[in-house]
């Protein structure tokens, strides 16, 4: 077991220091509220790395504990597992359910999440392994460039290859008596083996000395000797290079050979799997070979395309797919939304029955299978998913009962209100006023906004979910929008200006909104 916290300690993963207190810390900078949420998220993630400092026959027996979370749109559900997976560095993606389809019927399955899930994993990794060869690839890119650049510098020379031993000289025939057929042959030239290599102008210079000049031959004028022509390659060559770093040959064109993919067509099949069929054709894209094009691009569109071509060079494939598989199988994070939409209803029938399927194909997922990727197979006995809905026309106990167990934790998400709003606009790091505030100043146009405009908003965007549709902090969206609108319009031609968002520029703004009750005609 010591050894097993020694591994973990030389490879620790992000954010697995972290006490749940810290995990919820680390949320309130971005999510407002909701700390039973957050607490449960909190403890799921730091299950995990309890679970990998057991010993291998114990930590196999402990399943992750999955959540439900249940509320209504836009209290935070999808941001919070969002963010535990940048928290905690794991392979996360967000998928639908009603987009899958039971198996029979024309749509995606249900395997298809952890396809993609074991795409982000790879996609990910992948990342981290070009940050740690981007500088070797960086030295071959300008390496290359300048190969473009100074022709004739830095390529190799080609060795020496033997002459021809035995040359035709053409045909004869012998008939002294001029009777009779004669003898027929051809006659050929016999050579003492020669190496010789291209010289200058088209020359051959024989590499035995027959034909190369002498010592007390002396070069023909205009001409150096070979070292005077490497020093004066390589002084090129390096004038080259500090133009290159110093950026004043970006607009330089230069024609390079980039690889040609081939291009197979869309074909849908009735039933078939998409999946299967983009993994085939992927694998026969190599035995088809798209080759090599030539390309006239600048020196800046081509260090991007010789460095992207590097940097695949100099990564491993497979320890990509294996890192990959291992993050994806211990830490992955698979958000199921809108779960509450394939709910079933004891008294509802016909198609129903459909959405009853796809509870039953995301069952054994959950439970834990093994799915096959293009990267290879992918077992989900550790994968934490995450399923939320807002449960207004249907309830959790209306999900089949096995699915039910799958999700042993659950946590309802409290509305927004007021004071939830406030602090929405003000706290996190990523606040609305901050992120308008900053988009204008690209413009130079400066606002300011005051206690009175903030709460204001707010209560505005109480007032119209209390009204109309309640779509939590999605209304503020709409509010600030509206507020803003036509200030963003005329930022350019007022800039640069200092406006300051006061208690009576809401007013003035929002007054159809503060005075007419049919509030669907100016705000979603």
């Amino acid at each position: 077991m010591s050894e097993t916290k020694d591994s973990e300690k030389k490879n620790p993963q992000k954010g697995a220091g972290l006490t749940p207190r810290e995990i919820v810390a680390e949320l309130d900078k971005y999510i407002v509220g909701q700390k039973k949420a957050k607490r449960a998220v909190a403890v799921a993630l730091r299950n995990r790395t309890r679970r990998l400092r057991l010993e291998p026959e114990l930590r196999e027996d402990i399943a992750p504990k999955n959540i439900l979370m249940i509320g209504p749109t836009g209290v935070g559900k999808t941001e919070i597992a969002r963010r535990l997976a940048r928290l905690a560095g794991s392979p996360f993606i967000k998928v639908e359910a009603t987009k899958y389809t039971e198996v029979g019927y024309v749509g995606r399955d249900v395997e298809s999440m952890v396809r993609d899930l074991m795409a982000a994993g790879v996609q990910m990794v992948k990342q981290e392994m070009q940050e740690s060869v981007i500088i070797e690839a960086e030295k071959r890119v300008e390496d290359a460039l300048l190969d473009l650049l100074n022709t004739g510098t830095g390529k190799k020379t080609k060795e020496a290859r033997p002459g021809r031993m035995v040359v035709p000289m053409g045909a004869f025939s012998i008939n002294p008596d001029n009777s009779g057929p004669g003898v027929i042959g051809t006659a050929i030239q016999v050579a003492i083996p020669t190496f010789f290599k291209p010289g200058e102008n088209g020359k051959q210079d024989a590499a035995d000395g027959s034909a190369a000049p002498g010592p007390e031959a002396a070069p023909a004028p205009g001409e150096g000797t070979a070292a005077e022509k490497a020093a004066g390659d390589n002084s090129t060559r390096e004038k080259f290079r500090a133009m290159l770093r110093e950026g004043k040959l970006e607009d330089r064109t230069v024609e390079i050979m980039v690889n040609q993919n081939p291009q197979f067509p869309l074909v849908e099949m009735m039933g078939g799997n998409m999946e299967d069929m983009e993994s085939n054709l992927s694998g026969l894209a190599g035995l088809f070979g798209g080759g090599k094009k030539k390309k006239l691009v600048t020196i800046a569109r081509a260090r991007e395309i010789l460095k992207a071509e590097e940097v695949e060079k100099l990564i491993d494939r497979d320890k990509v797919s294996d890192e990959a598989r291992q993050r994806v199988e211990e830490t992955g994070i698979i958000f199921i939304d809108e779960i509450d939409k394939i709910a079933v209803k004891g008294d509802r029938g016909g198609p129903d029955v459909s959405r009853e399927g796809v509870q039953r194909d995301i069952l054994p997922i959950v439970e834990g299978a093994t799915v096959s990727t293009k990267w290879g197979p992918v077992n989900t006995d550790h994968i934490l998913f995450i399923a939320a809905g807002a449960f207004t026309v249907s309830k959790p106990s209306d999900l089949i009962p096995e699915l039910q167990g799958r999700f042993p934790l659950r946590v309802e998400l409290d509305s927004l209100g007021k004071d939830d709003f406030l602090r929405i606009l003000t706290e996190p790091k990523n606040a609305l006023t901050r992120q308008y505030r900053e988009l204008l100043a690209t413009e130079k146009i400066e606002i300011d906004f005051t206690p009175e405009s903030i709460e204001r908003l707010a209560a505005l965007a109480a007032d119209v979910n209390s009204r109309l549709e309640n779509i939590g902090a999605r209304r503020l969206h709409t509010i600030m929008e509206a507020l803003l609108e036509e200030l963003s319009f005329e930022a350019p031609d007022i800039s640069p200006a200092k406006i300051p968002i006061t208690l009576d520029y809401v007013n003035a703004k929002l007054s159809d909104i503060v005075t007419d009750h049919d509030l669907g005609r100016y705000i979603l």
